[in-house]
């Protein structure tokens, strides 16, 4: 089992990490070659383990013994006898690639590479490593402490014995851990752009509006409707997600982003951090009475959640992961009400199937074309 953990980076995510190890038992060596950053991280997590003191989730042993687990350091060489690093730094391959050789330069022969990337190539950062069988994807969610799910990505060259350590340390850490094949998304990226991308498609062809298109899928126990969600998560955060998920797929017409969004985030109106995305967070979000009659909703809710379940579904066709960790992963990554699959068991593979073939029909294009998943379980019912 993985003892000695270190963490590049001691932004949100990386000093959650380095809060999830230290709590599992492990030493962590958390690096930052910015000192202000590494001193803020130090601060912030005192403060983060002092409110779970006050809430009686930890007692003053075990605050004392966590945070001494937690070193500091603004040099990656402290990191020389980790067994695992995980780099955890903005999102520019040019400079993971750089830390990657880096580290390769000074960890041990055997030790674990690994990046927590959202949307990179796990197989092109491993491509740069002269040892590239010791590199994977370990994708953890924000906020890292609180968020149960880790995707666990392997690139081409990546060795089976790594993943298999990867993830037997991350159930030591109580967490719960789904595997995927590098792929654009990997599972919950990929997986949750029809919530987005088919809400906006029914606002932008005047069927529903932000209001009901929300409301419907609460309804349906969605914490929240694609709208409200978009504006929570930032519309330059969700659009640049499409975006490299379209590219990756070579432009694939499923992952195609909107205009709409576009031009939304060209006006700097990205959500609630600035104020006004697709609601004026200015004000009260409208209320809105619900009407007796529920066909519109259910349009709304049938339309959406059938490209969710194809996503899901072909997801699974082409062996990016089995069936029961698409399922955790929409479960835990984006706290769905309930698995896509379970989903379409309740719902009728039939009836989905329906739903797209008639979303097809109408638009002929490639977005609705309907996973051979989906029509092999009918045939096979």
């Amino acid at each position: 089992m993985i003892s000695k953990i270190g963490v590049v980076g001691a932004g949100a995510m990386g000093s959650g990490i380095a809060q999830v190890a230290a709590t599992a038992g492990c030493d962590v060596v958390l690096t930052d070659i910015n000192e202000e950053v590494l001193q803020i991280a130090k601060n912030k997590l005192s403060i983060q383990l002092g409110k779970l003191l006050e809430k009686g989730k930890l007692d003053a042993l075990q605050l004392n013994a966590i945070f001494g687990r937690i070193h500091f350091a603004p040099a990656y060489s402290a990191l020389a006898d980790c067994e695992l690093v995980i780099e955890a730094v903005v999102e520019d391959i040019h400079i993971k690639h750089k830390i990657f050789n880096e580290l390769e330069a000074i960890m041990p022969t055997d030790a674990i590479i690994a990046s927590n990337t959202s949307s990179l190539s796990i197989t092109e950062m491993a491509g740069k490593l002269k040892n590239p069988r010791r590199f994977a994807g370990i994708h953890f969610f924000n906020p890292a402490p609180l968020m149960k799910l880790v995707e666990v990505v392997s690139a081409i060259q990546t060795d089976a014995n790594v993943i298999d350590n990867i993830v037997d340390t991350l159930f030591s850490w109580e967490k719960i851990v789904v595997k995927a094949k590098d792929s654009p998304g990997f599972i919950v990226n990929k997986v949750a752009r029809p919530y987005y991308g088919e809400a906006i498609r029914i606002l932008e062809e005047g069927i529903a509006s932000m209001v009901e298109i929300d409301h419907a899928m609460t309804r349906q126990g969605f914490k929240m409707g694609p709208f409200a969600l978009m504006d929570f998560i930032g519309l330059d955060v969700n659009l640049a997600v499409t975006t490299s998920v379209w590219q990756s797929f070579f432009y694939d017409a499923r992952y195609k982003p909107s205009f709409t969004q576009k031009k939304l985030v060209e006006a700097g109106y990205l959500g609630k951090k600035t104020g006004r995305g697709f609601y004026d967070h200015s004000m009260s979000l409208p209320a809105f009475e619900p009407e007796e009659d529920s066909t519109l909703y259910d349009y709304v809710f049938k339309r959406i959640i059938s490209m969710l379940i194809n996503e899901a579904t072909d997801t699974v066709q082409v062996g990016i992961c089995s069936e029961e960790d698409v399922e955790l992963a929409m479960l835990y990554g984006t706290n769905y009400p309930k698995g896509l699959l379970a989903w379409a068991d309740e719902l009728g593979y039939e009836e989905i199937i329906y739903t797209l073939d008639n979303l097809y029909d109408r638009y002929h294009e490639d977005r609705y074309r309907v996973s051979p998943y989906l029509r092999d379980r009918v045939s096979l019912l």
